[in-house]
């Protein structure tokens, strides 16, 4: 055997384990030993140095692990550490300060850090051998799930915690029929309560995914490779593959091993000082046993790193039991719990927001006297989550409105700011890497930083779950404008350009794919930011068929219909002003009988058509456009419908042809793509029936001519428009139009409603009036000459996939067959069929 050890004045760290805390550790140790009195060696049994585990989920999309990594290729050679890779340990000798690792190298050291981790928690039943089923922890678990899903057409995910929900976001990116299973009778039973776990269920069921709760797997099923899961009550389900991601067991065997203390349910007991029962031995993250909990996330890893590395420098920490309050998008929705989530430990006073239509639920715990926020909970909009725990963690005084903190309002400094500048230095904003509020403004003002990359290299902030990065973004901006600075927005890490740039650069340079455009503008791989926003861009510029950028889609535009509650689908053909004639009505009629689809009249005067399934689609749309529809684009980020009364025509109060001034515009605007969704109406008198003062755009008839009302908008915030113009004609009142929704779409943020647009503009309405009205930029003309443009290329979607046999294609349940999906089950109520867990 060879002995690398040898006598030397300097101590000897050893560490096994290179994964993310076992590399931060080193980063942590590196910067505090100034006096160079370290010789510091890993050994790692992986052949890759330490990568990204946080968002394994991203090397399905980029399959590379080159944007992975933690480090640079020769990070550990200039920083003078051995690292050892594919080098497992088999034996510690802890009275001799000796590890000998499986190849037989005999490595000696004055102080040992286990890193080790976990693995997998695969349950004791029979066929957990057998192929096709797989773990989800590494690159090479990855590549293996990759490799079997091409001969698969269904995946099993065994949990339903965040392990399990990214391991099923990984399976339906891999475009395969996704179930995913859970013991317990809820989804993510430690972080959400059953109301939560409820909505996210609805959530995950809408965009296909299928869920079973309550089921204790008792045996994989199969000959030589899995066929089927059969669980306790006697049922089965029929799959091609399962992923076990049921949890995790702290690697302790090595500690078992040379006599170190664990716990009863295994993890290395360790002290405030997470040393372990031997004082020269300490374990940190997932291996660790602290006060009897294991810690699954990465920022009490890099915490404990932290103590560790401070403590073998001569400083005194200690680790304490951690927050852990996390924000994380499980397949495109938003869950976040902070603090005490379910109010298990203080008595409280619960308050509760759901919106069932849009799937919605914010939950906060309030102290009895009002006056602190104990935790929360968020499922489906998570945009507060960073301001509601930072008035959790620094006891802020809580609004007497307490709508304003679950959704935003007023947390803004004058117009712009933000209620983050009113936080104490010390706030915490990024746990992973302990980074203080007073930190990141530091590195503004003193280092020149302007934005998250620059703060990622200087701070460290943001480089960890990346949670905390629209926080400190905020930070940046609002620093900045303190130094009176102006503030560049960038739409993402892959762009360093704003959304309006984007706009500019992309008609001006005529790109149209996300890929030219990133090829061109950006770099990386993209993420669900930069995809949609690119995709609306390039809708809103050149008016094309949205789904020829499929892949960077949501559900709805992917599929040219809003995806309903049970996977099925809503048809809305347009109704221009809801004017239609009895023939067109009748034809609407016939086909909702030949499709068996639930119909509705909508609060936009169209009719809805609920229940298709996604083969089913280019059919109906066939027979719609037979009987002379379109597309109503109500799945669409664009102009949706203008709402009217019936006006002049018949009202005896009416004193315009509303209808007819309705129709006009939906004619005109049709299709138009933009940041979110516009809707208007045309009233024919001051009473208002179409409700045009709720809309993004309301024209109301007066006796001189049309009041022009802008930036509306209903909804869970609602917003009265505001007075644009008075009493001006009908062909000014396009005109006006026509700049404004020109001069937003270039302008206006990702998903920005044009309220809100309006109420982050510097001169708010006043400035507005200047630009369209006064034309005091000069690019009026321009706006107008683009709105032309764009206008004139309108077509009807649905009949570009009726006659494109490629397009029409795409629209199957299954990636490798035309078969329906079968568990799409409806009931009926009121003579009609509903979706079966509409109950």
């Amino acid at each position: 055997m060879k002995n690398s050890s040898f006598k030397h004045s300097r101590k000897r760290i050893m560490v096994i384990g290179n994964g993310m805390t076992g590399h931060k550790f080193c980063e942590k140790l590196k910067e505090k030993d100034t006096h160079n009195q370290f010789i510091i060696t890993v050994l790692s049994e992986e052949q890759r140095r330490a990568y990204d585990r946080v968002h394994l989920s991203n090397y399905f999309s980029e399959k590379r692990v080159d944007n992975m990594y933690l480090c640079e290729p020769g990070w550990y050679k200039d920083q003078n550490i051995q690292l050892c890779l594919g080098e497992s340990v088999a034996e510690i000798d802890k009275y001799k300060k000796n590890i000998i690792s499986s190849s037989g190298n005999i490595f000696s050291y004055d102080y040992l850090v286990i890193a080790t981790g976990s693995s997998p928690f695969i349950p004791s039943v029979p066929g957990t051998d057998l192929f096709g089923i797989h773990v989800y922890r590494t690159i090479e678990d990855l590549e293996l799930i990759m490799a079997h899903a091409y001969k698969s057409k269904k995946a099993t995910v065994i949990g339903g915690g965040l392990l399990g929900l990214e391991a099923a976001k990984a399976m339906l990116d891999l475009n395969m029929e996704t179930h995913v299973v859970e013991f317990s009778p809820r989804l993510m039973p430690r972080q959400l309560d059953e109301t939560g776990a409820g909505f996210l269920k609805t959530k995950l069921e809408h965009i296909g995914i299928q869920i079973h709760l309550n089921k204790n797997t008792v045996a994989f099923r199969g000959r030589d490779k899995i066929e089927s899961i059969e669980f306790a009550d006697h049922t089965e389900l029929e799959t091609d593959m399962a992923v076990i991601s049921a949890g995790i067991r702290p690697r302790d065997e090595l500690a078992r091993q040379c006599g170190l203390k664990i716990g009863p349910r295994g993890g290395i007991m360790v002290n405030e000082h997470l040393q372990t029962s031997d004082p020269c031995i300490y374990a940190i993250g997932e291996c660790a046993l602290f006060e009897g909990m294991i810690y699954g996330l990465v920022a009490p890893g890099y915490e404990m790193a932290e103590v560790v590395a401070s403590l073998l420098t001569g400083v005194e920490k200690t680790f304490h039991s951690f927050d852990m309050s996390t924000k994380l998008k499980l397949i495109g929705v938003d869950v976040a719990s902070f603090g005490d989530p379910f109010g298990m430990n203080t008595a409280h006073n619960p308050v509760i927001f759901e919106d069932r239509k849009h799937d919605v639920y914010k939950r906060i715990n309030i102290s009895e006297d009002g006056k602190t926020l104990l935790g929360g909970i968020l499922v489906g909009d998570a945009q507060p989550y960073n301001m509601l725990l930072q008035t959790y963690r620094n006891g802020l005084a809580l609004p007497h409105n307490l709508e304003n903190i679950l959704f935003e309002i007023g947390n803004k400094e004058g117009k712009n700011g933000g209620g983050i500048m009113e936080l104490p230095g010390s706030a915490l904003i990024c746990s992973c890497e302990n980074i203080s509020k007073e930190t990141i403004c530091n590195a503004v003002v003193n280092q020149g930083v302007t934005d998250i990359e620059g703060m990622k290299k200087c701070t460290k902030a943001g480089t960890g779950c990346g949670g905390c990065i629209p926080f400190v973004k905020d930070l940046i901006n609002e620093t900045l404008k303190l130094q009176g600075k102006a503030v560049k927005q960038t739409l993402c890490e892959h762009f360093d350009y704003s959304r309006q740039e984007l706009y500019e650069l992309i008609r001006v340079k005529e790109i149209k794919t996300f890929d030219n455009a990133l090829q061109s503008f950006g770099h990386g791989a993209g993420c669900e930011i930069c995809k949609p926003a690119i995709a609306s861009i390039l809708a809103s510029a050149w008016n094309d068929l949205i789904i020829r950028q499929a892949t960077i889609q949501d559900t709805n535009d992917r599929y040219l219909a809003n995806i309903q509650k049970g996977g099925s689908y809503s048809v809305v053909p347009r109704i221009p002003g809801g004017e239609i004639t009895p023939e067109k009505l009748i034809a609407i009629g016939q086909i909702a009988q030949k499709y068996n689809l639930y119909c509705k009249i909508t609060g936009g005067q169209r009719i809805d058509l609920f229940g298709a399934l996604v083969h089913q689609l280019p059919q109906i749309w066939e027979d719609l456009i037979a009987a002379g529809f379109e597309s109503g684009h109500a799945y669409g980020k664009a102009v949706r419908t203008v709402k009217s009364c019936v006006g002049s025509t018949w009202c005896r109060y009416g004193l315009h042809d509303s209808v007819g001034f309705a129709i006009e515009l939906e004619e005109r605007y049709k299709g138009l793509r933009s940041p979110h969704k516009i809707k208007m109406a045309v009233s024919g008198c001051i009473r208002e029936c179409a409700e045009a003062q709720a809309k993004d755009i309301g024209v109301i008839a007066t006796e001189k001519g049309w009041n022009l009302f802008v930036c509306g908008n209903g909804g869970a915030k609602p917003q009265h428009a505001v007075l644009f113009a008075s009493n001006i004609d009908k062909e000014t009142v396009i005109r006006y139009i026509d700049r404004l929704l020109m001069f937003y779409i270039k302008t206006a943020e990702p998903l920005t409603r044009t309220a809100t647009w309006l109420n982050k503009m510097e001169g708010g309405l006043e400035h507005l009036k200047k630009v369209v009205i006064d034309d005091e930029l000069g690019i009026c003309d321009a706006l107008e000459k683009e709105m032309k443009q764009t206008l004139d290329q309108y077509y009807c979607e649905w009949k570009a996939v009726v006659e494109n046999p490629e397009l029409r294609k795409q629209f199957t349940h299954f990636v490798n067959s035309g078969d329906p999906d079968p568990t799409i089950q409806f009931n009926e109520i009121r003579k009609q069929k509903v979706p079966a867990s509409w109950e």
